[in-house]
C-alpha cells in the first residue's frame, strides 16, 4: 500500500503592510474567483489581445464591476497615447441664464454623425506610444482643457492644490463621486511606490491638514485607500479654501502604475454616491458662491480628429459647443446618485432596434458601452459584429450606425467610435474590438455609457435640478 505523507503548509504574507484591509479582502475575492474555473480557449486569447496594448507590465482592467452597487466610474481600457496639436478654438460663453465670460460665437450647424469607415492609424499609434494628447486652452471661464488619454481612453484636465499650489492630473469621471489625488505616503498595492506621478501632503503643501477618517473606493477597473484631508483647491482659477477630499495612501496598480498620465481623479456625480461622504467640488463650488449652480458640462473630443477641443465646464452650459435649438433635458432616473437618463429608442443603421425601456448611465470615465449580453448581442447582430459571452468584434471597416434617442432627440454615433482596436495588432482591416461590451452591471434594462457615445453630444449635469442635457455638437 503506498504511505500517506504530509507536508505543512506555510502562509506566505506578500503583500505592503500598510494594505488597507478592506482592499486587502477585495484582493482575495478577487483573486478567489479567478480561480473558480480554469480560463476558456477565448479568455486566453482575450487577455493576450490586451497585453499587446499594456505597457510597463500594467494589467488590464476589468470593464466593470457587476452588481447594483457598482461604481460606475473609470472603467478605462487600460492603454497608453501618444502627443498630438490642434488649431485654437474661439472664445465662447456658458449658458445657464447668465454669460458669464468671453464673446460668445454663434454655434454652427450640428456636426453630421460621420461617414468615417475604418479604425484610425493615429488610433492605433497611440494606443502603443504612450502619453496624453494636450488639450487646447478653454474657450470659456470657468473651464478646463480635456487632454486626451491614449485612443480616446480618458479625459484629463489640470487642476492647482496646495501651498504653494501643485498641478495635478485629474482624471474627469461623471460616473463617481469621491475626489482623490495620491499622498506622499502612497504604496501600490502589488508593492512599491505609486510611481512617478504628483503627490500631496504636508511636506509639499503648508496648508495641508491630514484627519482620521478613513476613504475606500472601489471603480470598475482599481481601487485606492487612504484618509481624508484639507487644502486648497483651484479649479479653472476657482478657489475651495480648506477644501476636503482625499489623499490614497494605497493604489491598484490600475492608478499607481507610472504609466498611468494622472495623479487623482475627480467624481462628478452626485454626492449621495460618495465613499467619502463629502460634497463633490462641483457641488462646494456652487455652495460658496463661485458658480451659479452645480453644473457640470463636457464636450469630449476625439483623438483622430485632431481638434483637441474638449473641455469640461463649471456651472454652466458653454454656448458655442452646442447647436441651441438641439438642447433637451431629461430627468435624472437614478436614486443613488448616477447620472441616468431613459433611452426613447435605439436606431440601427436608420431602422428602430426594437429595443425598449433601457436606461443609460452616462459616465465620461467609462470608454465603451458596457451593456447586458442579450442587448449587446442584439446590437451586435444589427451592426454586422459578433458577440460571445466575453467580447464583442466588429469589422474594422465598418460604417455601421448606431443612434440613442433621449427627450425626443436622436443622437448618433461615428461609426468609427464603435471601434477601439484591431484585434490583431497587424490587421487594421481585420476584426476590430468594438465599443460596446457584454456585461450585466445592474439591471436587465440598465446600460452603462461612456465615451463612445458621449464623444457624439454636449453632456451637461445639474445637481440642483437632478437633471440631464443633452445637445447636438456645433460645427468645428
Amino acid at each position: 500500500m503506498p504511505q500517506l505523507i504530509t507536508l505543512p503548509l506555510k502562509r506566505v504574507q506578500n503583500v505592503p503592510k500598510d494594505t488597507h484591509p478592506q482592499m486587502l479582502m477585495q484582493q482575495y475575492i478577487n483573486h478567489a474567483s479567478k480561480r473558480r474555473q480554469e480560463p476558456s480557449e477565448h479568455q486566453l486569447r482575450s487577455e493576450l489581445h490586451k497585453r499587446l496594448y499594456i505597457l510597463d507590465g500594467r494589467p488590464a482592467p476589468s470593464l466593470a464591476s457587476p452588481g447594483s452597487s457598482f461604481n460606475a466610474g473609470n472603467t478605462r481600457l487600460g492603454l497608453a497615447a501618444t502627443q498630438g496639436h490642434g488649431k485654437q478654438p474661439s472664445k465662447g460663453s456658458i449658458n445657464n441664464g447668465t454669460t458669464l465670460s468671453g464673446n460668445a460665437t454663434a454655434p454652427g450647424n450640428a456636426t453630421a454623425p460621420g461617414n468615417s469607415t475604418g479604425i484610425s492609424p493615429l488610433d492605433i499609434q497611440a494606443a502603443e506610444n504612450g502619453g496624453l494628447t494636450s488639450a487646447n486652452p478653454p474657450t470659456t471661464n470657468n473651464s478646463l482643457g480635456l487632454a486626451i488619454e491614449a485612443n480616446d481612453v480618458a479625459y484629463i484636465a489640470t487642476i492647482q492644490v496646495g501651498t504653494p499650489a501643485q498641478d495635478f492630473k485629474i482624471l474627469m469621471d461623471s460616473g463617481s463621486a469621491d475626489f482623490w489625488i495620491g499622498s506622499e505616503n502612497c504604496q501600490s498595492s502589488t508593492g512599491g511606490s505609486c510611481g512617478n506621478h504628483t503627490f500631496l501632503g504636508p511636506q509639499s503643501s503648508s496648508s495641508f491638514v491630514s484627519s482620521n477618517s478613513q476613504f475606500q473606493v472601489m471603480y470598475g477597473s482599481g481601487a485606492v485607500a487612504g484618509t481624508l484631508c484639507q487644502d486648497q483647491v483651484s479649479i479653472a482659477g476657482l478657489s475651495l479654501n480648506n477644501h476636503t477630499f482625499g489623499v490614497a495612501s494605497v493604489e491598484s496598480p490600475q492608478f499607481s502604475s507610472s504609466s498611468v498620465p494622472f495623479d487623482g481623479l475627480m467624481g462628478l456625480a452626485q454626492s449621495t454616491l460618495s465613499q467619502q461622504n463629502v460634497s463633490t467640488p462641483v457641488e462646494s463650488l456652487a455652495s460658496n458662491g463661485l458658480i451659479p449652480a452645480a453644473i457640470t458640462s463636457f464636450k469630449i473630443s476625439r483623438l483622430s480628429d485632431q481638434l483637441n477641443d474638449g473641455e469640461v465646464t463649471f456651472g454652466g452650459l458653454d454656448s458655442s459647443k452646442f447647436v441651441a435649438n438641439t438642447l433637451v433635458t431629461i430627468p435624472n432616473v437614478n436614486q443613488q446618485g448616477f447620472w441616468e437618463g431613459a433611452i426613447d429608442a435605439v436606431s440601427i443603421n436608420g431602422a428602430d432596434s426594437g429595443l425598449t425601456g433601457r436606461t443609460a448611465i452616462l459616465d465620461t470615465g467609462t470608454t465603451v458601452m458596457v451593456i447586458p449580453p442579450a442587448d449587446a448581442q442584439q446590437l451586435m447582430q444589427g451592426l454586422g459584429g459578433t458577440c460571445d459571452s466575453q467580447q464583442c468584434t466588429l469589422p474594422c471597416t465598418s460604417n455601421s450606425s448606431l443612434a440613442f434617442a433621449f427627450g425626443g432627440s436622436s443622437f448618433a454615433i461615428n461609426p468609427s467610435d464603435l471601434l477601439i482596436l484591431p484585434v490583431q495588432p497587424n490587421n487594421p482591416t481585420g476584426d476590430c474590438v468594438a465599443g460596446i461590451q457584454p456585461q450585466q452591471i445592474g439591471a436587465a434594462t440598465q446600460w452603462l455609457v461612456g465615451d463612445v457615445f458621449l464623444k457624439n453630444a454636449y453632456f451637461s449635469t445639474d445637481v440642483g435640478n437632478n437633471s440631464i442635457s443633452l445637445a447636438k455638437l456645433s460645427a468645428p
